[in-house]
């Protein structure tokens, strides 16, 4: 179906797949927000209160971390099969299942009275929270027109972002002033509001109902065996990503056997599903140049925002003493700002073509994150705020763009497929960049600590006389002299330990801007939407 052409509306949308019906479609994109800022709250919360779920339900910090892994598995898994439940299941009815789902699991992990019912119920946590961006975001695309969509993904991506700028200061807060619980019980009002909303606003229109009884007609066929393979490599995947580094990689035999299973699962995926007349995977809108480079793009970009997001909360608790709270203030400024700048970004995808708006911004990303190369011992709050607006300030302009010139040349059956890809890119990117940078920040952390030891040899003058300095300096504090001999060594390990992982943090920042550069070069070479084909696309 060309353009926007049947049954339009005093808004100016195509009525037959809106989810708006005859309702104000910027009201529908508000409503289905409210989910997704639920979602997208609780896991940054999460992250801040391991170690006090740990010691509540004494566990130690790697067996807490499967609170973390069992939701991001789960979410892997059922990311792929969204598109398909939806279909069968009905677009709303499904989404309804997803937030009750999410919601009476957040309940569940907030009673659990031990490690394994938590892990249980995160699992069942994932599976609602992995069905709902999937099919919020194919919503936006099938109740918008092309012109409108990325004001509409705008709107959209400010609960995406307020959401997590928001989740480490607050998850510090409760944590530290209740208890690890209530990380899971305020999603309860979040979660009830959202369902009363969706289940009076929200439509499922005639053209999706006829569809669904076309489907079923013919009795349900289910692509299980491709289900199975797409869950076997994503779930695998996530696991590999997560636990890869605590197990020292492919030393680890769990490690390599769930690595050639992902490897042969997503060997055996493509061909299958590119075969199958109703596939879990749609995996033909790859090949699309178009959208092909827009996951991509989506990929690299999820990388660079979930690591980079992760080392500077790392770096400022490590390097330099700051509380969980402290950390996720830290990180406020910069979230405040994406939000403030995503409307924009909105407008200007509509005058200038897409591909340019990405690349512009992966440049200035590059530079942000360059500059955070100047990073010094004595660095302020002030500092690190500021350094994570100068990030900030360039997503906007990737996520809009990125997510709107997707649906271009997308049929309007296959935006769930769509929006299921790239969610998976998105997170799979994510995963990606967190685990590369916890593996090369160990590496590094090893290579300048050797590197600067070289330099400190009982012979080396300057050790000599900062090592007389220091043993005064305790021994004007009390100790015995050989007491502050000892006290001066250990000071000046552990400076030299801290510098090490200083450098290794800077390091993190220089291959960051390096791969925002690389990104760029590939979104100026894959991606061709100008911002008339945007506006008159095909959906």
């Amino acid at each position: 179906m060309n353009g926007v052409v049947s049954a339009q509306s005093r808004f100016g949308v195509d009525e037959s797949r809106s989810a708006a019906g005859k309702r104000n479609p910027w009201l529908i994109a508000a409503v289905i927000s409210i989910a997704t800022f639920m979602e997208v709250l609780d896991s940054s919360i999460a992250n801040v209160a391991l170690s006090h779920i740990a010691g509540a339900l004494g566990a130690n910090a790697s067996e807490s971390t499967w609170v973390l892994t069992s939701y991001l598995v789960a979410s892997a898994v059922i990311l792929p099969a969204s598109a398909w439940l939806s279909g069968v299941l009905g677009r709303k009815r499904f989404y309804l299942l997803c937030v009750a789902l999410f919601t009476a699991s957040s309940f569940l992990c907030g009673i659990a009275p031990n490690l394994e019912s938590l892990i249980a119920f995160r699992v069942l946590q994932g599976l609602g929270g992995g069905g709902m961006a999937p099919i919020e975001q194919s919503m936006l695309a099938d109740t918008f027109p092309p012109e409108k969509r990325a004001q509409a993904f705008a709107l959209y991506g400010v609960a995406v972002i307020v959401a997590p700028t928001l989740g480490p200061a607050l998850g510090g807060y409760i944590t530290d002033t209740w208890s690890w619980n209530w990380i899971f019980f305020i999603n309860l009002p979040i979660g009830a509001i959202a369902l009363v909303l969706v289940s009076w606003l929200v439509s499922e229109p005639e053209v999706l109902k006829r569809e669904r009884r076309e489907r079923l007609k013919g009795g349900l066929k289910f692509d299980f065996f491709g289900f199975v393979l797409v869950a076997l490599w994503l779930g695998c995947l996530e696991f590999v990503l997560d636990k890869g580094q605590e197990n020292d990689w492919f030393a680890s035999g769990t490690i390599r056997a769930f690595a050639a299973i992902s490897f042969v699962s997503m060997l055996m995926l493509f061909p299958w599903e590119y075969t199958r007349k109703d596939p879990i995977v749609n995996v033909r809108l790859i090949f699309q140049r178009q959208f092909g480079g827009c996951l991509l793009a989506m990929l690299g970009v999820g990388a660079i925002l979930y690591a980079s997001t992760q080392v500077m909360p790392a770096l400022v608790q490590s390097s330099f003493g700051y509380s969980a709270t402290l950390a996720g203030l830290m990180l406020l400024p910069g979230g405040l700002a994406m939000a403030f700048l995503m409307p924009v970004s909105g407008q200007i995808t509509k005058y200038v073509q897409p591909k340019f708006v990405i690349a512009a911004a992966l440049v200035i990303l590059s530079l942000a994150l360059w500059h955070t190369t100047n990073l010094a011992p004595d660095a302020s709050f002030q500092y690190f705020a500021w350094s994570r607006v100068y990030h900030m300030v360039a997503m906007p302009f990737l996520f809009i763009p990125i997510t709107s010139a997707s649906y271009v040349g997308i049929p309007s059956q296959n935006t769930e497929q769509a929006a299921s890809l790239m969610n998976i890119a998105r997170n799979t990117g994510g995963s990606m960049g967190i685990s590369l940078y916890t593996t090369l920040l160990a590496q590094h952390q090893q290579l300048h600590q050797s590197r600067l030891v070289e330099s400190i040899y009982p012979s080396s003058i300057e050790y000599q006389n900062t090592l007389s300095q220091l043993t005064e300096y305790f021994l004007q504090r009390g100790s015995s002299r050989l007491d502050a001999q000892q006290q001066a060594i250990a000071f000046i390990g552990q400076q030299v330990s801290r510098q090490a992982t200083l450098l290794s943090y800077i390091d993190m920042f220089a291959m960051l801007g390096t791969l925002a550069i690389i990104l760029m070069a590939i979104v100026l070479i894959l991606l061709r939407t100008g911002a008339a084909e945007a506006q008159h696309g095909t959906t």
